[in-house]
Formats: structure tokens, C-alpha cells, sequence
């Protein structure tokens, strides 16, 4: 029977998902990546869902892209089938948080699946890396975009132009991921982080991660006018009513997400 590349695991108004490729490495296949998007679109049309832990195996959180499949890619081919492109933005575009839980390698598009994510917790196991230039080839999935705004150019350029990793520690200090725990720990402090986010009402949560998102879009004065409109269209939510009444009245509030 065929291993099911993608494992999901509800937790309350959380999912996990696990990256479970028959390969411990979780290379990204097209079929991996599928699987991810289809379990990320089920979640985003799930209002029971709040927010979502993606984790791998203890070997790797995914050790980077197919090189079996790119080996025999030409430019046209890669072109005319959008490759990377055509699979991988539905996770950019995944309205709910998502906490990527990294253990073992994170290298090439593992590394990048993690920039994707809203919040990366690694245990103190884990590798981060842009090794392509050892392949000959330039990062595809936003290493060269999203590493320079999470550490800086000088160590963005250093990852990217010698290809060696970084560790979890190495990370922490850049600002590549916000805690590291041992790999014990790992899952069950992603999914308490996951837990506290899915207290909150989902609309403002989806509204804190899209005006978090355009900071890195958008000159500072536009970036400043879309989190203002964003905060005054919650005076109209019930939640924002019921979330100021609760305050004042010293009470936890009971969100309904509308």
C-alpha cells in the first residue's frame, strides 16, 4: 500500500501536519507538494481550523527539492510547467498562521518551505541551508528573497554563495526562527504556540498575519495606511465588542469569529 506523503492530525481548532514521505529526508516531490497544498486548502475553507503545525520526520523537516525530477528539466520544460511555482503558492498563500516545527535538515526548499511559515520552531537537532549553488543551480522557492529579510544580506549571501548550513543556535541569533527547544519538546511547543494563536478570533488572526505579510511588501507609509484600515474594520466584528467587554468587565471573552 502507498505511504500517504502528507499525515494529518487534528487537535482541537488545530491541524498537524507531517511531512511523512517514504524517504526519511522528505525530498519535495511534486506528489509531497500536492499533498501539502490540497491538506492546506482543506484547512483554509475549515473555519473549525485556526492555525496549523507543519513538521517532518526526525531525520529532516525536508531535505531539500526532487533532484531526480529537476536533473532532466530543461528551460522550456521548467518554464511551460511554472515548476516550484505552480504548486508551492499555495502555501505563500495560505490565509491561516502556520508554524513550521524543524528537526533535522531544513536545506534548499525545506529551508524555504520554513520561510513560508509564519513562526519556525527548531530543535536544537536542526540544520538550515541554501545548498543549490552546489548544484549548479540558484534557489527557487524564495531562498534569495525571503533569507535576506529573515537574516540579513551579509549571512543570506554567505548561505546562498558557499552553500553551507547553518545550525539551530546559528539560526536563533539571526532571527531565522524565534525559539529552539530540544526535539522532545519540539511538537508540543509548536502546538502550545498554535493553541494560544487558535484562542483568538480567526478573523483579526487572519488580519495580524495578511498586515504582518504586506510589512514586507510595501513602503512603510502604505504598509502603515493598510494596518490602519485593517484596524478600523474590526470595530465592526462582534468579536472586537465582545473582546473590549470582556476586558473591561475583567472576564475571559468568549470569540465567535465573526
Amino acid at each position: 500500500m502507498k505511504r500517504v506523503p502528507v499525515l494529518v492530525e487534528p487537535h482541537g481548532n488545530v491541524v498537524l501536519l507531517r511531512l511523512a514521505s517514504e524517504n526519511p529526508l522528505n525530498p519535495l516531490t511534486d506528489e509531497l507538494v500536492d499533498a501539502l497544498g490540497d491538506a492546506l486548502g482543506r484547512i483554509d475553507a475549515d473555519p473549525s481550523v485556526h492555525a496549523t503545525v507543519i513538521t517532518g520526520s526526525d531525520k529532516a523537516f525536508a531535505a531539500g527539492a526532487d533532484i531526480a525530477a529537476m536533473s532532466v528539466l530543461d528551460y522550456a520544460g521548467a518554464f511551460r510547467q511554472d515548476y516550484v511555482g505552480r504548486n508551492w503558492d499555495c502555501i505563500r498563500m495560505h490565509r491561516k498562521p502556520l508554524i513550521a516545527a524543524v528537526q533535522g535538515y531544513a536545506l534548499g526548499g525545506g529551508c524555504e518551505l520554513a520561510m513560508m511559515c509564519d513562526i519556525v520552531i527548531a530543535a536544537d537537532s536542526a540544520t538550515f541551508g541554501q545548498p543549490e549553488v552546489k548544484l549548479g543551480i540558484v534557489p527557487g522557492a524564495g531562498g534569495t528573497q525571503r533569507l535576506p529579510r529573515a537574516v540579513g544580506k551579509s549571512m543570506a549571501m554567505q548561505m546562498c554563495l558557499t552553500g553551507a548550513s547553518v545550525s539551530a543556535q546559528q539560526a536563533l541569533a539571526a532571527g531565522l526562527v524565534s525559539k529552539v527547544v530540544t526535539r522532545e519538546q519540539l511538537v508540543a511547543e509548536a502546538l502550545d504556540i498554535a493553541s494560544s494563536i487558535a484562542r483568538h478570533s480567526l478573523p483579526v488572526v487572519m488580519a495580524i498575519k495578511e498586515a504582518v505579510g504586506r510589512s514586507f511588501e510595501s513602503s512603510l507609509n502604505e504598509g502603515l495606511l493598510f494596518e490602519r484600515r485593517l484596524f478600523h474594520a474590526g470595530f465592526a466584528l462582534h468579536d472586537q465588542k465582545e473582546g473590549m467587554a470582556a476586558f473591561l468587565q475583567k472576564r475571559a471573552p468568549e470569540f465567535l469569529n465573526k
